[in-house]
């Protein structure tokens, strides 16, 4: 399911990526979230990412700090991981007209 949202991702089918994303968390939820937290799991930056790319930018700024928040506690500040999620949202802040919030995600 996860490749197939990624073939979706990737061709700017956003609904169709959207739909199984949606999905793939739900599952994971309904699971007790088995080893598939937001600091493993791909599901919720794949998600923010397709609501970025549709111009949703306050639900991908939504997921991106909970992903954030719980790699940073996890993971530590400095995990690519971590960083990776903190470059995004630096991005989703500066395409909201954020300029200081994605600075300061920026310059850590």
């Amino acid at each position: 399911m996860g490749n197939l949202a990624s073939m979706y991702h990737k061709q700017g089918l956003w609904k169709e990526a959207e739909e199984l994303e949606v999905l793939m968390m739900e599952m994971r939820k309904q699971r007790a979230w088995r080893g598939t937290s937001p600091t493993r799991s791909r599901a919720w930056p794949n998600l923010a990412s397709t609501y970025w790319n549709q111009g949703r930018l306050k639900e991908a700024e939504e997921l991106e700090v909970l992903v954030m928040e719980t790699r940073k506690r996890v993971l530590g500040e400095e995990h690519p991981d971590s960083l990776t999620i903190m470059a995004n949202l630096a991005s989703t802040y500066w395409n909201q007209g954020w300029l200081k919030e994605a600075e300061e995600l920026e310059v850590l």
